[in-house]
């Protein structure tokens, strides 16, 4: 959060100047012009330049200058005599006011949005478990960034159930933002604790999610999910419903998506099939969603995940899935992310077989 504020600090600073500025200009105006030609009603533009940005005491100090230096200049131009002077001053007074109200509203506005926002993502927070960084042979590392602007919060999740028969993740996007979202996405991931735990198959499990969800989602609704299986240390289970693939990194930087046969999004429908890749001691998987995937540079170009395995592939988890999350924001125009993302980073560490046996 700390970026956004200080760049409203700086537009605060830039609106400050450029209305003391205007009130600079105008006097010298003033005083180059022939006492004929007054342009004393530019005054009342200092005020609506700082009710933009500033607050309303700050637009209220910028109304009184203009309305003194107002007096001043009917003063200097001897025009107190005249009633066109006195419009002149009541028009100022009038526009100051105004901007004043304006600069409240606004403030009020912004002070009302900023709770919403941090509401939302304290829910979001709550409801994005803490990914275990070590369940038996599987170490783990989890991310989940907010896009700017329009795209504070939204329906990205994953999760993880590790029970004495099943070591399973989940990888998600609900589809929509803000605090509905939130709430499906928390639906989400407790139909993917109750099944995961006891379902026999990925494909079970899908199916159990699928009948929960279903009563809670419109017409328009589906959840996108991608479910993996990492009970055997040696294969990798996977589902995808309507999700993007998951990638698999070799120690040597190598890179696969892992591309199972894409079933319906949850809401949509329970028909999935289950893919079987190999798992071996070292290897990586990424998981994540499409804010990720479809995160795109000023030409239009997607982010190219594969020819990133090399980052994925060196130094322990946290610092891989940091140096991703860097490349992504270096790839977007002005690293300003068109949509929330949420990603996991798992390894297998488990011993190799040779080495057990040496051992």
């Amino acid at each position: 959060m700390r970026a956004p504020l200080l760049s409203a600090d700086r537009a605060a600073r830039a609106a400050g100047l450029l209305a003391a500025g205007w009130l600079l200009a105008v006097l010298v105006v003033d005083l180059l012009v022939p006492p004929s030609v007054v342009p004393d009603t530019l005054l009342a533009m200092a005020p609506l330049i700082a009710c933009s940005v500033l607050s309303a005491r700050a637009t209220a100090v910028f109304g009184f200058a203009a309305v003194l230096l107002l007096i001043w200049s009917g003063w200097y131009n001897d025009a107190w005599g005249t009633a066109q002077q006195w419009i002149r001053l009541l028009d100022v007074i009038l526009v100051s006011g105004a901007a004043v109200v304006v600069a409240a509203v606004r403030a009020h506005r912004e002070q009302r949005l900023t709770r919403v926002t941090a509401i939302a993502e304290a829910a979001q927070r709550v409801i994005l478990p803490t990914v275990p960084a070590s369940t038996g042979d599987v170490h783990a590392a989890s991310r989940y960034l907010s896009a700017a602007l329009d795209a504070v919060v939204g329906g990205d999740l994953y999760d993880c159930s590790v029970t004495q028969g099943y070591t399973r993740f989940i990888v998600g996007d609900v589809r929509g933002k803000g605090l509905e979202a939130v709430e499906q996405a928390a639906r989400v991931i407790r139909a993917f604790r109750q099944a995961a735990a006891t379902k026999a198959t990925l494909d079970g499990t899908v199916q159990d999610m699928n009948s929960y969800l279903t009563p809670f989602l419109g017409d328009e609704d589906f959840v996108t999910a991608l479910l993996v299986d990492l009970t055997q240390p040696d294969v990798i289970r996977l589902t995808s419903c309507g999700h993007p693939p998951a990638i698999l990194v070799r120690p040597d930087g190598t890179a696969t998506l892992l591309e199972a046969a894409a079933g319906l999004p949850l809401g949509l429908g329970a028909a999935s099939e289950e893919g079987r890749f190999p798992w071996s001691p070292g290897d990586r998987l990424l998981l994540y969603t499409d804010g990720l995937s479809e995160a795109r540079d000023a030409h239009g170009e997607f982010l190219p995940l594969l020819q990133l395995a090399p980052t994925l592939a060196t130094g322990d988890l946290e610092g891989a899935l940091d140096a991703l999350l860097e490349k992504a924001r270096t790839h977007v125009p002005a690293g300003g992310l068109a949509d929330d993302l949420a990603v996991l980073l798992l390894e297998n560490t488990a011993v190799p077989a040779r080495a057990a046996v040496m051992a």
